[in-house]
């Protein structure tokens, strides 16, 4: 091999070596960021047993399962509180999806209306004055649904 066929070479490595880098560093550019967790908020307020067997328990539920949201929190609100405390099949329904990981609130100021404050505690919801973190999650990176 002659100097021109080695300075060829070297040359023909160094630019081989120069276009890898610079499309190692494209794609390590365009690489996606983990995408913010996604949070559902569903408030029910329905004092309808079919409403919440057939369409809130339904999708609040599978919105967990399914993965359609990383986040789920049901509130319960006014009517569906004393439906809730009332309805043995509806308890063990919520209870299955606290085992499954959807976070269960109660408004207090509802519950101290109904006088439901200790009967939902015992069912496994957490009760709180909502209207604060209602109002936050509606102005934040929650989607809120009511039922």
């Amino acid at each position: 091999m002659n100097n021109k066929s080695i300075i060829a070479l070297i040359a023909g490595i160094l630019l081989l070596m120069t276009a890898f880098a610079t499309l190692w560093g494209t794609m390590r550019a365009n690489e996606i960021e983990p995408a913010e967790a996604t949070k559902l908020g569903v408030v029910w307020t329905s004092g309808d047993p079919e409403v919440a067997n057939k369409v809130c328990f339904m999708y609040t539920h599978n919105a967990k399962l399914r993965g359609w949201f990383d986040e789920v929190t049901l509130i319960v609100w006014g009517p569906s509180q004393k439906l809730l405390t009332e309805n043995e099949s509806l308890q063990a329904r919520i209870k299955a999806m606290a085992e499954d990981g959807v976070v269960l609130k109660a408004c207090k100021a509802c519950a101290d209306i109904y006088e439901l404050d200790d009967k939902l505690t015992e069912i496994g919801v957490e009760v709180k004055y909502m209207g604060i973190e209602l109002s936050d999650m509606l102005q934040g990176d929650y989607e809120v649904i009511t039922f």
